[in-house]
């Protein structure tokens, strides 16, 4: 199937996608609404490309044509001149159009979950935990997307043990996804005398927030047990019992949530995140299982796997799956991300069209 072809059948899609949001029998079903506009932004880039595909190569038959019915040199200069700049840019957008066909993850457009843990590195490790959760907070501002806090476990002297929170926004996954993995931080620890830099480490996950519909659990695999909250909060955090831990027995997943003062929040905060942890499970044993291929350039998400090296000496970030070094690590952990993470996102799609040419 040629490129135009391709193009045709997505501006059919597209044309239906309209036709069904118009539908007046629509118009109370909100699920199916939400779905469609999401569709809909998907496809839209692509319906973009499509007509201007169609324009260039009008314009292109038009220059030929000229070139066929003319004799005069100035003329035939002239359509000459326009025929290959016609010609080069159609083909710069073919090679876009290329990008824009590869099938999107599905879940590019959901809400994420991150759980960030500190590693190696005693303190220090908490503390750069602390200063991983603080850059992608600044990251969500600038993106505007919400993040609400799940659970927590503060560090000794700062930063935390283990935080898990939410981001809620446009493109959350498709942005966050491939800050799974170990992060690695050089510097001189605030409990350092001597000046040293040592080495510590932190674990992110990013998870895609999935609904009830996505993830069927039984509630008689579930066990919920109450217990009372720690850590700040005032009183009511203390005395009474509002913190939720749910365990998934078949799986021996455990989930914890004492971020809000009630037990119900808290409960439905903790069943947010075992369904996403349940579905990343169902998702890796489906890879496992039909795809024994090596891991690709972005890495497979495994939280075992050092992705990226934080060298404050030297103000120095390193990607290692894409050998990407920016010296400007200050301004990364105030959340200017956007340049580290378009990068992945360009590679990832450079190394699918590969696969799928």
């Amino acid at each position: 199937m040629d490129l135009l072809e391709k193009l045709r059948q997505v501006h059919v899609k597209y044309e239906g996608v309209l036709r069904e949001l118009e539908d007046p029998s629509n118009a109370s079903d909100m699920s199916r609404l939400t779905s469609l506009s999401k569709e809909r932004r998907v496809l839209e880039p692509v319906e973009a490309a499509y007509r201007q595909y169609e324009r260039l190569r009008r314009n292109i038959e038009g220059a030929r044509d000229v070139l066929a019915e003319t004799h005069d040199p100035e003329m035939r200069s002239l359509a000459e001149e326009e025929l290959r700049s016609l010609e080069s840019d159609n083909a710069r957008l073919e090679e876009e159009i290329k990008f824009l066909l590869i099938p999107p993850d599905p879940n590019d457009s959901r809400d994420s979950i991150v759980e960030i843990r500190a590693g190696t590195g005693g303190d220090e490790a908490a503390i750069f935990a602390g200063d991983l959760f603080r850059m992608y907070s600044r990251y969500a501002e600038r993106q505007l997307w919400k993040l609400e806090v799940i659970d927590a476990n503060e560090g000794t002297i700062g930063g935390y043990k283990e935080i898990t929170f939410s981001l809620l926004g446009t493109d959350v996954y498709a942005k966050m996804k491939f800050e799974s993995g170990v992060h690695r931080v050089q510097r001189v620890p605030q409990t350092e005398t001597q000046g040293r830099v040592h080495t510590s480490a932190a674990s992110v996950a990013v998870l895609p927030e999935v609904e009830e519909i996505d993830v069927d659990i039984n509630p008689n695999d579930v066990r919920i047990d109450i217990f009372r909250s720690g850590g700040k909060g005032g009183q009511n955090v203390n005395k009474v019992e509002t913190a939720v831990r749910l365990t998934h027995i078949p799986t021996g997943i455990v989930v914890s949530c004492q971020d809000e003062r009630s037990q119900l929040k808290n409960r439905n905060k903790a069943m947010k995140v075992l369904r996403a942890r349940l579905y990343e499970k169902a998702q890796r044993e489906a890879e496992e299982k039909y795809s024994a291929e090596r891991r690709s350039m972005i890495g497979s998400g495994d939280r075992s796997e050092k992705i990226r090296t934080y060298n404050f000496p030297q103000n120095r970030l390193t990607d290692h799956r894409i050998g990407l070094t920016v010296y400007y690590l200050d301004r990364v952990m105030e959340g200017e991300l956007d340049e580290v993470i378009e990068a992945l996102r360009v590679a990832d799609r450079a190394e699918k069209l590969a696969k799928s040419g």
